[in-house]
């Protein structure tokens, strides 16, 4: 077993492609969906961790062909990759999950692998061919993963997964939170300990710094090219109706997380460097701010006014949660994205009450705590931020 767990540390995972299913099943380009597996040992056998890869969206015929000739838009590009973070199978990275049973779903469908219908009629013809798929794509990965859990149930005389945890990075962060409820659905009612992590996928519908709605409308962009209308989530679509003013409205996670069942965490910082150049920023604003959207330390002081007020929305927003038992955070001061796909996640990982993001999750998890932690100050207040400088 030892052998087996040094050999796992730093092993490159392979691609595995899901070819069998129908032709209906299938990446922007038109090729099969793909995940990677790295199979769980020891007392984590049972249980199982996805984590569903991030990386934008696309909302014209031009940015979604652009993504065809890419890994974020074909298979075809896609090649085998390391493990680490939330992923990682080293104990001393990863203490909670390192020797479950862990899956990278790699996004190609650029729309939340949320795009299209099951029925799958639904594609985009004109000079080139899309197709928008990502719903079905999430149903073929968790069929494909459920007869992975079964085969290995029987290897070890068991029954049943024990634990069940979807995470996701972005876009993939914001997946999660889309799919959590579905994905419980899955697994028999209390029988299995079923969570979902959203890293950095709480995207807030705020108004950029010319008081324009450039986040509301590239999302509504994405929920008509891609045919997500009849997707979207119910509850939201019967509380907001009253109100329409845009179907993406029920994209952005405060307007549906309450109505989730299944319980759920919240990785962000608050000031998330994606939403402050793609969200508080419209386009006519990015060679202006192009050296501060990099690198927070070159923001000017009204600059950094707009990003602590950006912040502040975001705290007011995430309020709500507090008091919810079954939604924990960990909302940081760092000028960051993504935390737990990397050493962010506990070697290097900001702290909040002397805690790491994998300790205050694995808490939460395991129910050993209430877990909402949240810095109250602005940055740069918390000396345990490895700010990100964005190339």
């Amino acid at each position: 077993m030892e052998d087996l767990y040094l050999r796992m540390i730093n092993k490159a995972i392979k691609l595995s492609i899901l070819e069998q299913f129908e032709l209906l099943i299938v990446c922007l380009d038109g090729s099969a969906p793909a995940f990677h597996f790295s199979r769980g040992f020891g007392s984590g056998a049972d249980n199982w961790l996805i984590h569903l890869e991030g990386g934008g969206l696309c909302n014209t015929m031009k940015s979604c062909s652009e993504r065809k000739q890419s890994p974020i838009g074909s298979s075809k590009f896609m090649e085998k990759m390391g493990f680490g973070g939330i992923l990682s199978s080293n104990k001393s990275k990863n203490p909670g999950f390192y020797n479950w049973n862990k899956v990278k779903v790699r996004y190609c469908d650029g729309a939340f692998f949320f795009s299209g219908t099951r029925t799958g009629e639904y594609e985009y013809n004109t000079t080139g061919q899309l197709y928008f798929r990502g719903q079905l794509i999430w149903d073929a990965v968790m069929v494909e993963l459920m007869e992975l859990g079964i085969y290995n149930a029987k290897q070890i005389l068991t029954t049943q997964i024990m634990q069940a945890f979807l995470t996701g990075c972005s876009a993939g962060g914001l997946a999660t939170l889309i799919h959590c409820d579905s994905f419980a659905e899955l697994f028999t009612p209390g029988k299995v300990n079923v969570k979902c992590l959203s890293d950095a996928g709480f995207f807030i519908d705020e108004k950029d710094i010319s008081g324009g709605r450039t986040i509301r409308s590239f999302f509504h962009g994405v929920v008509k090219f891609q045919g997500m209308v009849a997707s979207l989530n119910k509850a939201c679509l019967a509380e907001l109706k009253p109100f329409t003013g845009s179907l993406s409205q029920c994209l952005f996670p405060q307007n549906f997380v309450k109505n989730l069942k299944t319980p759920v965490f919240l990785v962000n910082p608050s000031y998330d460097a994606l939403q402050i150049e793609n969200v508080l920023l419209p386009p006519s604003a990015y060679d202006y701010w192009a050296k501060c959207t990099k690198d927070i330390a070159q923001c000017s002081p009204s600059m950094l006014y707009k990003l602590h007020a950006f912040r502040d929305s975001m705290l007011r927003v995430l309020s709500q949660y507090k008091r919810k038992k079954n939604i924990g955070m960990f909302i940081d001061s760092c000028f960051a994205h993504c935390q737990t796909d990397s050493d962010k996640w506990h070697l290097h990982s900001p702290r909040i009450n002397n805690k790491t993001i994998a300790e205050a999750v694995g808490d939460w998890y395991f129910n050993r705590n209430t877990v909402h932690y949240i810095n109250n100050c602005r940055y740069p207040c918390n000396p345990t931020c490895s700010n990100k400088v964005w190339e």
